[in-house]
C-alpha cells in the first residue's frame, strides 16, 4: 500500500467524556477537560495542538458536565469541532471511538487522550506523529514518552521499543522503558468487530500488536500526564522552568 496524502490523517478525536474521579474534588464542578494548567485548559492544549498539526476536523466526545463542555468549545474558532454526545452512557476509551466512528471517517485519525500534556522539542510533537505515520506497515502509531523524564506518572512503563519502534507490552517485567503518552494515529478497520458498549481502547492497541504492527514514536521534550490535583502544580513547575 502506498502512502498516499489521502491516508494520512485529517480528522482527530479528543476523549474528553471521562469522569475525571481521579481529580476530585476539581472535577466535583467541572469536567476534566477544563482543568487549567498554567492558565490554559487541557481541552485547549490538545485542540491547539491538532490544528496546528493540520489536524481540521475534531470529534469531541462529552458526558460529564458535558453542556458546560459544548459551552467552551463554542468559543473556539480552529479547529472545525463536532460533538459525539456519550450523555446517555460513558462508553469508555474504545467505546468512545466506536461511537464516534461514523463522523471520523474511513481514513486514518488521531486519538488524544484530554489529559495529556507535554513540553515540545526542537520540533512539534504530533506534527512529528503525523509525518512518521507509515500506513503500509503500521495499523497504530503511538506518541510514546520515555518513564525516565515523564512527570506526573508513576506507573512502571508501558512499552519495549524494538530499534524499528516496533511496540511490546511490558507484560510480567518489572519496567518498561516507554509510557504511552496518549496520543496515536489509529486505523478504523481496527474498529470492527469491536463489541458494543463501553471498552477500553486497550483492545485496539492488541489486535495491532497480534499483528506486529503497533508501532511508536519517543516524544521529544518532556510528557506531562496531569490526572490528579497534585500533578497541575508539578506540570506546571515544569513549563515554568522550560520558559527560562
Amino acid at each position: 500500500m502506498s502512502d498516499s496524502p489521502q491516508r494520512q490523517p485529517h480528522t482527530a478525536i479528543v476523549l474528553a467524556a471521562g469522569l475525571g474521579k481521579r481529580m476530585l474534588p476539581i472535577t466535583a464542578t467541572m469536567p476534566k477537560p477544563l482543568v487549567k494548567v498554567a492558565g490554559e485548559s487541557l481541552i485547549d492544549f490538545a485542540l491547539d495542538k491538532l490544528h496546528e498539526a493540520g489536524i481540521g476536523r475534531v470529534v469531541v466526545n462529552v458526558h460529564h458536565f458535558a453542556d458546560m463542555l459544548e459551552a467552551h468549545l463554542r468559543t473556539r474558532t480552529f479547529p472545525q469541532i463536532e460533538i459525539s454526545d456519550e450523555r446517555d452512557q460513558l462508553l469508555e476509551t474504545g467505546g468512545g471511538v466506536k461511537k464516534a466512528l461514523p463522523l471520523l471517517g474511513s481514513d486514518p485519525f488521531v486519538t488524544f487522550n484530554s489529559d495529556s500534556m507535554w513540553i515540545e522539542g526542537e520540533n512539534p510533537n504530533l506534527k512529528r506523529l503525523v509525518a512518521a505515520w507509515e500506513p503500509g506497515r503500521m495499523d497504530i502509531l503511538m506518541l510514546v514518552a520515555p518513564l525516565s523524564t515523564s512527570v506526573g506518572y508513576e506507573g512502571l512503563g508501558d512499552f519495549h521499543c524494538d530499534a524499528d519502534g516496533r511496540l511490546r507490552r511490558r507484560g510480567s517485567d518489572p519496567h518498561a522503558d516507554f509510557v504511552y503518552a496518549g496520543v496515536a494515529v489509529v486505523k478504523p478497520e481496527l474498529v470492527a468487530g469491536t463489541p458494543d458498549g463501553p471498552f477500553s481502547a486497550n483492545v485496539f492497541y492488541d489486535r495491532a500488536i497480534v499483528k506486529g504492527r503497533l508501532y511508536g514514536l519517543p516524544l521529544e521534550g518532556q510528557w506531562l500526564h496531569v490526572g490528579e490535583p497534585h500533578t497541575i502544580a508539578e506540570a506546571e513547575r515544569c513549563l515554568a522552568a522550560s520558559k527560562r
